[in-house]
């Protein structure tokens, strides 16, 4: 895949997947942006690159939102104020991006609702 200067690159270049799904060679660099290590799993097994601990929400916010739809939106609004005062770990995702593909690793069961999702938007917005 060429890299070109966009969106739609930046698309195609962050994607998002479960700890608990088998990485695989289009994954690129795999980023763990989870607050706390998936169950069950070894860094083996996981092949997690880099772990930002935190850039994930904080455990406040994650203890609130209790991965429960109905406080979707209320999640995302929270979560994207506390990535305002965390620019430097957005900024290490941002330059990760900037050299190919990334993969945004999570453990939550609910593939729509996680801040893996909030993050992908965030990094291919514009």
């Amino acid at each position: 895949m060429t890299r070109e200067g966009g969106a739609n690159s930046q698309m195609m270049s962050v994607r998002i997947k479960r700890a608990y799904e088998k990485p695989d060679g289009e994954d690129g660099t795999r980023i763990l942006v989870d607050r706390l290590w998936p169950r069950g799993l070894t860094k083996e097994n996981t092949k997690v690159d880099l772990w930002l601990k935190d850039i994930a929400p904080s455990t406040e916010l994650r203890k609130w939102f209790a991965h429960d739809p109905s406080k979707w939106a209320e999640f995302r609004s929270r979560y994207r104020e506390e990535l305002k005062s965390n620019k430097e770990q957005l900024l290490l995702l941002r330059q990760e991006v900037a050299k190919g593909t990334v993969t945004l690793v999570y453990g939550a069961k609910d593939q729509e609702h996680n801040e893996a999702v909030i993050l992908q938007r965030l990094l291919t917005a514009k």
